[in-house]
C-alpha cells in the first residue's frame, strides 16, 4: 500500500531528544524551546515566536490576544479545519463563513468587506495547500476597517507572499507541526507575533496566564497571576524534535516541491481534456508543497477515483467538509451569503499521496493509475 502520508525524520531527532532528556529539563521553554525559537525569528524574520503545544493552541491564543468577546465577528472561509473557527467560538465570537476563490481555494479577498459588520473584530485567512492569500488586499481591507488580522498558516511553513513568509504579515500567524505537515514534531505549533504591542501579553497567556516568563529573565522578583491563559508549552522533547527538523527546513521543502512538480508536469496533458485540475499558483506564491490535489467534475467522480486508486494499493484522500454546513457550523457561526464554490469544491477534491519519501516508482504508479482510471471511462 501506497500511504498517504508519512512523517519525515531528518536524523538528529533521536539524538536531540536525548540531550534534553540529559539536560533534566523536560518541561517547556529549555535550551531546545530557545532554539527554535531564534530559528523562527532569525530565518524567517518574525518579530516572535512562542512554541505552543498545537496549532489549534496559537490560535486560541490569538483570540485572547485580539480581546474577542461574545457576539464579535471573525471572518474566515468554511473551507477548513475546525480550528479555525473552534479557537474563536471558545471566546463566544461568531465565525462569519466567507466563499473561496475557485482558483487559490484560499477566502476570497473580494468578499470580504461586503461581510463586514459593526462586530466584526478579525480576519482569518487560511493558507491553503501553503499557497497564500492575496494579503496585500487583505491587509488593507484590515487597516480601512480597524480589523486583527489572524493567519492561520498551519499549512504554510516556509511558504511566502511576495518574500514575505506566511505568518509573518498580520498581526498573528498561526503554524502547525502536526505529522501531517512538512516541518513535524508529531503535535506541536507556534504562534508568531508581529506586533510589539502583542509580546509581553502572549508570554503571560502562554504561561497559564502568570508572567513567568519575565521572572526567568530577571525582570520580576517572583511571578504572578497577571491575566488569563492556559497551558500552552510543548515539552522539551517535542522542541528537540522540531529543531532537528527546522535545520533541514529548506532541504524538507525542496524534496517536496520535487515531488510536487512531477506531479504537476505529468498530469499537464489530463488537464488538456478538461477531466481535471490542476493546482493553481498565483505568481506572487513561493508555496512549501505542502499537498497535490486534482479537481474532478464531481463527488461520484471523486469518489470512484479515490477507491480505484485505493483497489491499486494508493491511499488517496478529500478534504474538509465544510465547516457552515457542519452542526456546530450551523450553531456557532453563519455563512455570509451563498457558498457556492466551497461546496462544489469541497465534493470535487481529492489528494494524491505526497511525502519526503515517495520514491519515483511509487510515484509513476499513482500517475499511472489515475490515467486508467479515466482511460477506462471513469
Amino acid at each position: 500500500m501506497i500511504n498517504f502520508n508519512k512523517p519525515y525524520l531528518t536524523g538528529n531527532e533521536s539524538t536531540y531528544i536525548q540531550q534534553a532528556f540529559n539536560s533534566n529539563k523536560l518541561s517547556g521553554d529549555g535550551k531546545f524551546t530557545k532554539l527554535c525559537h531564534s530559528w523562527f525569528e532569525s530565518e524567517l524574520q518574525a518579530n516572535k515566536a512562542l512554541l505552543t503545544h498545537s496549532c489549534t493552541a496559537a490560535l486560541e491564543m490569538a483570540a485572547i490576544l485580539a480581546d474577542l468577546a461574545p457576539g464579535d465577528e471573525v471572518i474566515m472561509p468554511s473551507y477548513t479545519f475546525v480550528s479555525t473557527a473552534n479557537a474563536f467560538a471558545l471566546r463566544g465570537a461568531i465565525p462569519v463563513f466567507v466563499d473561496i476563490r475557485p482558483d487559490t481555494l484560499n477566502l476570497d479577498e473580494e468578499l470580504i468587506e461586503s461581510a463586514i459588520t459593526t462586530k466584526t473584530k478579525a480576519i482569518v485567512p487560511v493558507h491553503y495547500a501553503g499557497v497564500s492569500c492575496e494579503m496585500d488586499k487583505i491587509m488593507a481591507i484590515a487597516k480601512k476597517h480597524n480589523l486583527f488580522v489572524i493567519e492561520d498558516a498551519a499549512q504554510g511553513v516556509m511558504s511566502k507572499y511576495k518574500s514575505q513568509y506566511l505568518g509573518t504579515i498580520g498581526d498573528m500567524g498561526a503554524y502547525s507541526f502536526h505529522e501531517t505537515k512538512n516541518i513535524n514534531s508529531g503535535e506541536g505549533g507556534a504562534l508568531l507575533v508581529n506586533s510589539d504591542k502583542f509580546t509581553l501579553r502572549a508570554e503571560v497567556i502562554r504561561e497559564k496566564g502568570t508572567d513567568r516568563s519575565r521572572f526567568y529573565r530577571g525582570e520580576v522578583d517572583k511571578y504572578t497571576w497577571q491575566d488569563i491563559g492556559s497551558s500552552y508549552l510543548p515539552s522539551e522533547m517535542i522542541a528537540a524534535f522540531l529543531y532537528a527538523q527546522l535545520e533541514k527546513a529548506q532541504e524538507i521543502t525542496n524534496m517536496r516541491l520535487a515531488i510536487w512538480q512531477r506531479y504537476y508536469e505529468a498530469f499537464a496533458e489530463l488537464e488538456k481534456t478538461t477531466l481535471v485540475r490542476r493546482p493553481f499558483i498565483p505568481q506572487y506564491v513561493e508555496h512549501n508543497a505542502h499537498m497535490f490535489y486534482l479537481l474532478l467534475d464531481d463527488e461520484k467522480t471523486r469518489d470512484n477515483l479515490a477507491l480505484y486508486l485505493k483497489q491499486n494499493d494508493i491511499l488517496a484522500i478529500h478534504h474538509y467538509v465544510p465547516l457552515h454546513n457542519s452542526p456546530a457550523g450551523i450553531r456557532l457561526g453563519r455563512a455570509h451569503a451563498t457558498l457556492p464554490h466551497t461546496e462544489s469544491i469541497s465534493a470535487r477534491l481529492i489528494r494524491l499521496p505526497l511525502y519526503n519519501e515517495l520514491s519515483l516508482n511509487d510515484q509513476e504508479k499513482i500517475i499511472r493509475a489515475v490515467y486508467a482510471f479515466f482511460a477506462k471511462g471513469r
